[in-house]
């Protein structure tokens, strides 16, 4: 074999040897989730490892909450607080939350989180306690790759919750996100809307709808609060307008609509999520909404719901400044059972 052949032959295998190392380093969204909760518990002292880590049967996993949760001014969610983690523990803390989101989901949360800030200078102590470092984390079980585990982040407008199975993610909700004020009004953050694709893209999809397509979407009533708490989603039957009598254009603007929420998530997570959908079908999928077509001001809801999953989308309360319509609630619930359980 001659020299240059040689060579071309070595930087082949070389290549190759080099894409397989990658391809074992390579760790799947659930061993990134396992790696990060593992490393977060052992950066914990023992008072607060108690805090933080739960049985993975205790039914605390199933008791998740976006609502302030606090009496006499103190806070009674359970898990171990920012507030309570020295700054390592804090950035391994936010190496779990990035574990259980996107880029794009992770400055979503940061940014809800961030809105404590904003709410407690518009409040001025007048209103529940408005704190950026009241917010949980709680591990359930041991966070192995060959067993089962789960883990929440929680605290004001925030809940998202996984379950882990042999180093693979089984569940990744109930995933919830809020924002008041849904856009700041005034202040420095004036402007700032930490969830706009669930506004736009709802927006977008309505404009494209026919007169007499609306009148099978609109409903008479506003969708009623998501409910905290619970296993499954109690939304009962499907309503709306279904994906089957939309027109190709108006398929693609719900399917950004739903993107808004599944990319969110982990990408491999997202992309499990689309699967699903599609293998249960997108023409079964409804659609429908009750009040404006997210003018500002005007109260509005809408769902989107498929043999898989429901999406729930609020905007019926006005924000701490009194601006009417102008703080939501947004979910990602799977339609058979949360926690990676079978609807009883």
């Amino acid at each position: 074999m001659s020299l240059s052949r040689l060579l071309v032959a070595t930087l082949v295998l070389g290549s190759v040897a080099g894409t397989a190392f990658l391809a074992r380093e390579v760790e799947t969204p659930g061993q990134k989730m396992t790696d990060a909760a593992s490393k977060f518990l052992g950066g914990l002292d023992g008072g607060q490892a108690k805090k933080a880590a739960f049985d993975f049967d205790d039914k605390e996993r199933f008791r998740w909450f976006f609502t302030p949760q606090q009496k006499a001014k103190k806070s009674t969610r359970f898990g171990l607080p920012l507030a309570d983690m020295t700054d390592d523990q804090k950035k391994l803390a936010h190496t779990l939350l990035k574990a259980g989101t996107s880029e794009n989901g992770y400055k979503n949360v940061t940014t809800i989180i961030s809105l404590e800030s904003i709410l407690a200078d518009f409040e001025k102590g007048s209103g529940p306690v408005r704190d950026p470092q009241w917010y949980f984390f709680t591990v359930f079980g041991k966070p192995t790759k060959t067993g089962k585990w789960g883990w929440r982040v929680e605290g004001h407008h925030l809940s998202l919750n996984f379950t882990v199975d042999a180093g693979k993610i089984v569940s990744a909700t109930p995933f919830f996100l809020g924002s008041n004020p849904a856009e700041v009004k005034a202040g420095k953050s004036k402007g700032l809307r930490p969830l706009p694709e669930s506004i736009d893209q709802f927006r977008a999809l309505v404009k494209l709808l026919t007169d007499d397509q609306k009148d099978i979407a609109k409903q008479a009533k506003l969708f009623p609060e998501i409910e905290e708490a619970v296993k499954t989603p109690g939304v009962g039957k499907p309503v709306g307008l279904t994906a089957y009598n939309m027109t190709a254009p108006q398929k693609v603007a719900l399917q950004k609509l739903i993107d808004a929420y599944a990319d969110r998530m982990p990408t491999a997570v997202a992309d499990y999520e689309r699967a699903q959908m599609k293998e249960a079908g997108f023409d079964k999928i409804h659609f429908a909404y009750a009040g404006s077509e997210a003018v500002a001001g005007k109260p509005y809801s809408y769902r989107i719901q498929g043999p898989t999953f429901v999406i729930e989308f609020v905007n019926e309360q006005a924000d701490a400044g009194k601006n009417a319509a102008n703080h939501i609630h947004s979910s990602w619930r799977n339609i058979k059972g949360d926690f990676g359980l079978d609807a009883k």
